[in-house]
C-alpha cells in the first residue's frame, strides 16, 4: 500500500463516505497532507487508515478491546514523550533528525526527562573489571538494582541525579572513558577515535535515544508502576532491549555483513532471495519510505566498499530502505569500533528514553497490571460432594 492514499481510496478502504473521513481528521487520528499533484485536493496516510480499518473490522467486544489494548494497533499508555509526524520521531515536539544534527545526548535527555537543570553524564566510577561490553554492563546495572532504592517519595530532582549517574556508569562498562565531558567524546576516548567520529557518535546517540513505546519502554514502566528503583527500571528496559528483534538487530546485521565480506555481497542476496529469507535491518514497519534516522546517520559516512555495494543491490531488489540497524552496524565497520559498540551505544543511548519513560510512569501512580485471557484446559468438575 502506497504511504499517502486519496480521498477516494480512503473511502473504499474503511467503507465510509468523505465526512467520516474528515470527522478522523479532526480527532486527529488520520494524518492529511495537501496532494502535490494537485493542491486543492488532500491526500491521507495509509498506515493510519489501516489502523482504523483493524480497528473496525475487531469491534468493540469486550474481549477483543482487552487483547487489543496489548497487541493493537496503538499503545494504550499515554505519554508526552515522544510521537511520529510526517514519518519522523519527535521528542516533546522537536523533530529528533534535526536535533541531531546539534545536540549531544545530555540535551536530548534534559529534553526527554524535563529537567530544569543542565543534563551531565559525567562519571568518574571505574570501568568494571570485565572486558568492557554488555557483560559488563549487565552486570554493574544488576548490582545497582540489588541495592537501589525505591522510587515511591522521592523528589524528581533527586531522581534526575541518580540517572545521570546510572547513564554514566552504564556507559564506562560499555567502554566510554571515565571522567568528566560529553558522553560521546568520552566513548570516542574510550574507543581510540577521533573527533569526526566522535562527531558520529554523537548523531547515533541523539538519534537512539527513544522511539514512543516500545516493547523495553513498556518493560520499564511496568517495574517503574510498581516503585522499582530506577537501575531496576532500566535493567528490566535493557533486557528487553537486548533481543535480536529489538535493540540487538544490529548484530544480526553485523553477521549479515560479514556474510558480505566472505564471500560477496551477490551470493548472499541471492541466497537470502532464492530461499526467501528477509534481510536483517532492511524495512521499519513505522517507516514505508525508509528509517530517517538511518538516512540520517548513513549521509554522514561512507560505509566500506562492499557493505555499500551490498546496501544498494539490497534496497534496488527488495525496494525496502536500510534501518537504523544497518546504519549502526556499518557505522561500526567502517572505524571498526569494538564488536559490541553497537548495542552498547544503542543501550546507552536509550537508557536515557526508558529513564524519560520510568519517570513519565511515576505520575501516574497506577500498577500495570493486564489481565490474562485463559485459553486452556477447563478444569473437571469433582464427582459428588464433600462428605
Amino acid at each position: 500500500m502506497a504511504s499517502w492514499i486519496s480521498m477516494t481510496e480512503a473511502c473504499q478502504l474503511l467503507g465510509v463516505q468523505a465526512q467520516t473521513i474528515y470527522a478522523y481528521v479532526s480527532r486527529g487520528k488520520l494524518e492529511v497532507m495537501p496532494d502535490p499533484a494537485d493542491p486543492r485536493k488532500s491526500l491521507y496516510r495509509a498506515e493510519d487508515l489501516s489502523g482504523l480499518a483493524r480497528r473496525k473490522k475487531a469491534g468493540s467486544k469486550r474481549e477483543t478491546l482487552a487483547t487489543n489494548t496489548l497487541f493493537g494497533a496503538e499503545p494504550s499508555i499515554p505519554t508526552a514523550l515522544t510521537a511520529f509526524f510526517r514519518e519522523r520521531p519527535h521528542y516533546r515536539g522537536e523533530d529528533a533528525i534535526a536535533l541531531a544534527c546539534t545536540a549531544t545526548l545530555e540535551d536530548a535527555a534534559q529534553l526527554l526527562w524535563g529537567a530544569e537543570q543542565p543534563v551531565d553524564f559525567g562519571c568518574d566510577a571505574p570501568q568494571a573489571a570485565a572486558a568492557p561490553g554488555r557483560g559488563a554492563a549487565f552486570t554493574v546495572l544488576a548490582g545497582l538494582a540489588a541495592t537501589g532504592h525505591s522510587t515511591s517519595g522521592r523528589l524528581t530532582r533527586v531522581l534526575h541525579a541518580e540517572g545521570q549517574a546510572l547513564v554514566g556508569q552504564l556507559a564506562n562498562a560499555f567502554g566510554a572513558r571515565p571522567g568528566k565531558g560529553a558522553l560521546h567524546l568520552r566513548f570516542a576516548k574510550g574507543w581510540k577515535q577521533q573527533a569526526p567520529v566522535a562527531e558520529l557518535l554523537r548523531t547515533a546517540l541523539v538519534l537512539l535515544a527513544d522511539h514512543e513505546l516500545t516493547s523495553s519502554a513498556f518493560a520499564t514502566r511496568i517495574a517503574a508502576s510498581t516503585g522499582a528503583s530506577l537501575p531496576a527500571c532500566v535493567l528490566a528496559g535493557l533486557s528487553t532491549l537486548s533481543g535480536p528483534l529489538h535493540g540487538d538487530a544490529s548484530g544480526r546485521v553485523q553477521a549479515l555483513f560479514s556474510e558480505v565480506e566472505r564471500v560477496g555481497e551477490d551470493k548472499v542476496l541471492a541466497h537470502h532471495l532464492a530461499n526467501g529469507l528477509p534481510l536483517a535491518g532492511f524495512g521499519h514497519h513505522i517507516y514505508p519510505d525508509g528509517d530517517p534516522r538511518a538516512a540520517a546517520l548513513l549521509a554522514l559516512f561512507e560505509p566500506p566498499e562492499g557493505i555499500a555495494r551490498f546496501i544498494g543491490k539490497a534496497t534496488e531488489l527488495t525496494g525496502l530502505q536500510p534501518n537504523i540497524d544497518v546504519a549502526l552496524a556499518a557505522l561500526v565497520a567502517h572505524h571498526r569500533l569494538p564488536a559490541d559498540a553497537a548495542f552498547g551505544l544503542f543501550a546507552t543511548a536509550r537508557s536515557v528514553g526508558l529513564l524519560a519513560h520510568a519517570l513519565e510512569q511515576l505520575g501516574t501512580a497506577q500498577v500495570i497490571r493486564p489481565r490474562g485471557r485463559y485459553v486452556g484446559r477447563v478444569p473437571v468438575a469433582p464427582q459428588g460432594g464433600r462428605k
